[in-house]
């Protein structure tokens, strides 16, 4: 069934018409095909042009004249600005380019010029290149794109039109929402021409064919997310084969024999949350399963700091696996020689060590899922920690701290699910536990946010009784598993070595296992 989905024609914004502009355009089979497109002025006075949804070149027309499709009667929804302060974003930020790639498709943009940039620009991001300016003028001029897109100094004018990167989301968000427009548009013409098209014994066929137009066009692409009952019991099942007989890993270990066996080791698309009231030791904890992972078991780990320098969680780290005491890595008279040997032997083995810290001062959520969403390209990532979930900021106005935490922990659980790596995040308790006789903390003590124990897979308290009383248990900790969603709840009780800044077993039950 050939429909012919008419032509476009030009006009400029007063009544003259331009007759010597037309193009025409025809669609074949089930297949849609858009305007062409045309670069000219607009009222605003930036280029404006009709593009080809499916990807086709622009025709160029005269000068100064917006475009009129006759496949939407009228010029489709779009925003110039919007689009360059997109594009000037992700020349200013890799970061940008790793949210806004999550956002938009080339097809989003409206200007074809814009979509040729877009490419360029994520081409570049693919192959792990610098991105800016004039490394994408450098891009389109090997493809012969330069000159249809204004030129390099059309680039730097894009960059000079943004402030700052960090509202490229917001951007491409305005972007996205005009290209659903152009969407539903584009399928209510297609589904009235197939109407008008179709016999009266097609009738059926029309409505099966309307109905995927418009569920095409809800979701920008077609995606079967959902999976029939057998196949995703078979693959449950094939994987408890493959770990009775060792073929895959039970999850990222903890470093800690009893956690290790409930849990099973920390699972991909888990959010795990880690709580503690100050200096409990939560910080160190979240180390320790850092280290367990990346320097005991090769797994590439990613540690963002919100609190510690890269210098202090170094010196954590090095006084953790090396045994020497943290103070002592403060007093150059107490480095002996013995020590400086231990140093440098431990130095040699963290070589080709996958483990990384960012200690970026005020970092944003945008900024942790781009860079990790970049590890998990190049590094095969496999756990991240963050220290901690209250210093983390948003960089936007919201009604209330509580709110902002919400969002947070939302977004961190969807990162885990994402990456399908485990997301340790380190939160604050409230001063509950201290109002009870017993101290110990509880599930409803987080800090700033009831949605933290929602989206929580697995809670962690950290509790340390001779915090309270020097006499009571010194040096033991109890790790509380407050909620464990896939399994039974549990106490655990540890050995908190407060000089080396690390927990480990307890020395009577498993000999130094988990350190």
């Amino acid at each position: 069934m050939n429909l012919y989905l008419g032509a476009m024609a030009e006009e400029p914004w007063e009544d003259t018409r331009a007759d010597d502009a037309f193009v025409a355009v025809a669609g074949g089979g089930d297949d849609y095909a858009g305007g062409g497109s045309q670069n000219g002025g607009s009222r605003n006075g930036g280029a404006r042009g009709a593009g080809n949804r499916n990807g086709g070149g622009y025709v160029p027309g005269a000068t100064g004249t917006p475009v009129r499709d006759a496949l939407f009667d009228r010029v489709p929804p779009h925003d110039d600005d919007a689009e360059m302060a997109v594009l000037g974003g992700m020349l200013m930020s890799k970061d940008a380019i790793g949210e806004v790639s999550q956002m938009i498709e080339v097809t989003d943009f409206y200007q074809p010029k814009h979509q040729t940039i877009y490419e360029a620009i994520i081409n570049l991001f693919s192959a792990s290149q610098p991105v800016d300016a004039v490394l994408v003028a450098n891009e389109l001029l090997k493809h012969g794109d330069l000159d249809k897109v204004g030129g390099a100094d059309y680039l730097h004018s894009l960059v000079a039109a943004v402030p700052t990167a960090a509202n490229a989301t917001y951007y491409a968000e305005i972007v996205h929402q005009r290209a659903i427009l152009r969407n539903v548009i584009a399928a209510g013409t297609k589904i009235a021409q197939l109407g008008y098209s179709a016999e009266g014994s097609q009738a059926e066929d029309v409505v099966n064919l309307a109905q995927a137009e418009v569920y095409e066009m809800s979701v920008g692409k077609v995606r079967q997310d959902y999976s029939a009952i057998y196949p995703v019991v078979r693959d449950t099942l094939d994987q408890i084969d493959k770990l009775q007989q060792g073929l895959i890993n039970k999850g990222v270990p903890t470093g800690f024999h009893d956690i290790d066996d409930v849990t099973q080791g920390l699972q991909p698309g888990q959010m795990v949350v880690v709580a503690g009231r100050p200096a409990m030791g939560k910080s160190t904890l979240g180390i320790d399963f850092a280290r367990a992972a990346a320097l005991h078991h090769n797994l590439t780990t990613i540690v963002f700091s919100l609190e510690m320098s890269k210098v202090e969680l170094a010196q954590r780290i090095i006084s953790a696996e090396t045994d020497i005491p943290l103070g002592a890595l403060r007093r150059a008279d107490e480095i002996t020689p013995e020590r400086w040997n231990t140093l440098n032997s431990f130095w040699t083995k963290l070589e080709s060590a996958p483990l990384f810290i960012d200690d970026s001062p005020n970092m944003s959520l945008m900024e942790i899922r781009a860079k990790c969403r970049r590890l998990k390209q190049t590094n095969d990532l496999k756990l991240v920690v963050i220290d901690y979930l209250q210093l983390m900021t948003s960089g936007k106005q919201v009604e209330s701290r509580q709110q902002e935490v919400s969002e947070f922990s939302r977004a961190l659980k969807l990162l885990a699910k994402e990456l399908e790596v485990p997301v340790v995040a380190l939160s604050q308790l409230n001063r509950g536990p201290e109002m009870r006789n017993d101290k110990k903390p509880q599930l409803s003590d987080l800090r700033e946010s009831g949605s933290i124990e929602q989206d929580a897979d697995v809670v962690f308290l950290v509790h340390r009784p001779d915090f309270y009383d020097k006499e009571d248990r010194p040096g033991e900790a109890d790790i509380i598993m407050a909620k464990h969603r896939n399994g039974p709840t549990e106490t655990f009780h540890l050995a908190f070595l407060g000089a080396m800044s690390k927990f480990q077993d307890m020395p009577q039950d498993y000999s130094n296992q988990g350190v």
